[in-house]
């Protein structure tokens, strides 16, 4: 009875002690996000171009989706003279796909086709995007980068920290004599950026363990990426700061720099790096890279 009633006091003393804390984060002006991560499969006639742009509101809450006034891409390829940049062609202008979605996509209505073929893309080939939101405008260019076909795919039998993960085992051949960097998409946020440091030219396979559970029959779709070393560096730092948060372009935990430049004012936009300007930038990444993806069915 002793012991029963001094348990009964201590946890009356515990519960008496809790106070509600009322944490007051700083809030920071709304930071435009740009998902412009642009997949190539070369055996499709046209590039499926989707810019998908929110905005951050609070440490809390999910990014709202928000409106552009202008947005164009200027296609372009690489000046065999180094020092002179890119030429670009004829600009692009999209179009958001449905009112209020957020995604813009080229326009091709009769006689304003403005799609981008595939045919004509090489590594050579290179992007300037350009778009204008609420009075700013904002710019980021990338270089086509091609990628390798995933040789194999196939479910493993081994576990990592938990019983119910699921091993997923990959093998591609690392193009030799050249610095190589990939991307691996598992679907709902699940990334993995790897670079050819140590598999140079070699045939490579690995094992990736899918964090979610998969349940028996459940497809699963994997994709590669080519990669140069900035979209590479960006993509490995966010997954390590946004795992089972929603995804790499999704959540704001984190303010990473990627190539979406303010270029408000500037009179030269071919340099953009906001060197005067460090705090003046949008979060996200453009990217234009080749895709190649399989499918496998969970046993």
């Amino acid at each position: 009875m002793k012991k029963l009633l001094a348990l009964t006091i201590a946890i009356l003393l515990f519960t008496a002690c809790e106070d509600v804390i009322d944490v007051e984060t700083q809030p920071e002006p709304p930071k435009l996000v740009v998902n412009g991560l642009v997949r190539v499969d070369e055996s499709q006639e046209f590039v499926d171009v989707r810019i998908k742009v929110t905005e951050t509101t609070d440490f809390f809450s999910e990014n709202t989706v928000t409106e552009l006034d202008r947005i164009i891409i200027l296609p372009g390829v690489v000046n065999t003279d180094l020092n002179a940049g890119a030429e670009f062609g004829r600009a692009a202008v999209l179009v958001e796909s449905e009112p209020g979605s957020g995604v813009y996509i080229p326009s091709n209505e009769p006689g304003a086709d403005n799609r981008f073929r595939t045919a004509g893309i090489s590594s050579e080939t290179v992007f300037l995007l350009i778009l204008e939101h609420k009075g700013r405008e904002y710019a980021a260019w990338t270089q086509y980068i091609p990628t390798v076909p995933i040789e194999n795919l196939e479910q493993g039998d081994e576990t990592l920290f938990d019983e119910d993960d699921t091993e997923i085992q990959i093998t591609i051949t690392d193009v030799p004599d050249a610095e190589n960097y990939y991307v691996f998409d598992f679907g709902e946020g699940e990334f993995l950026a790897l670079d050819d440091q140590f598999i140079d030219g070699q045939q490579f396979e690995f094992s990736y363990f899918v964090e979610r559970d998969l349940e028996p029959g459940e497809e699963l779709e994997v994709s590669i990426l080519g990669a140069d070393q900035e979209f590479f560096n960006y993509i490995d730092l966010l997954v390590e700061q946004t795992e089972n948060d929603g995804g790499v372009f999704e959540t704001p935990a984190a303010t990473v720099r990627g190539n979406v430049f303010d270029i408000t004012g500037l009179d030269n936009i071919n340099i953009f790096d906001n060197v005067e300007r460090p705090n003046d930038f949008a979060l996200g990444f453009f990217a234009v890279v080749q895709e190649f993806k399989q499918t496998i069915i969970i046993e």
